[in-house]
């Protein structure tokens, strides 16, 4: 049996990890699944694209999962409804198979982040660190009750 380093390395670095860097790892997660999605679409490879996109919004489950609304005030909350905006986009992506979709989420994955890494910086200064309250685009909640009102269970 071998070892994969890479393997190890990972559960090194989540076990050595504070909260904040925890919650930058799982986003850097999200986005590495994303990227990966559209490798798959771009190969057509609609199994893999499906594969990608479950495991980020598995990623995006634990995420919302973390949310501690008693001490996070409405930062909490912006962060659950982004979050449930952020499903209901991929879900969209993964529908569409949408390229675009992907790339704009992994854009916003990227700078929400910064703010985190931002966060993790002002922590180990010392400072008290506090993330931007996030809201969501109208583009992004139209594209959300679009896909709430055209999903059929």
């Amino acid at each position: 049996m071998s070892i994969d380093p890479k393997l190890v390395y990972r559960e090194s670095a989540v076990q050595s990890a504070n909260p904040v860097r925890l919650v930058v790892m799982l986003y850097e997660q999200v986005v590495h699944d994303l990227q990966c999605a559209l490798d798959a679409l771009g190969r057509n490879d609609i199994e893999q694209r499906t594969r990608q996109i479950d495991h980020a919004l598995a990623v995006v489950g634990q995420l919302h999962g973390t949310l501690n609304f008693e001490s996070g005030g409405e930062v909490a909350v912006n962060l659950e409804r982004y979050y449930n905006l952020l499903r209901a986009t991929l879900f969209e992506a993964q529908i569409r198979g949408s390229g675009k979709i992907i790339q704009d989420q992994i854009t916003n994955l990227l700078s929400l982040r910064e703010a985190w890494i931002d966060v993790e910086k002002a922590a180990l200064a010392g400072a008290a660190p506090a993330l931007p309250a996030l809201r969501a685009t109208r583009e992004q909640e139209s594209s959300a009750e679009t896909v709430a009102s055209n999903w059929n269970a």
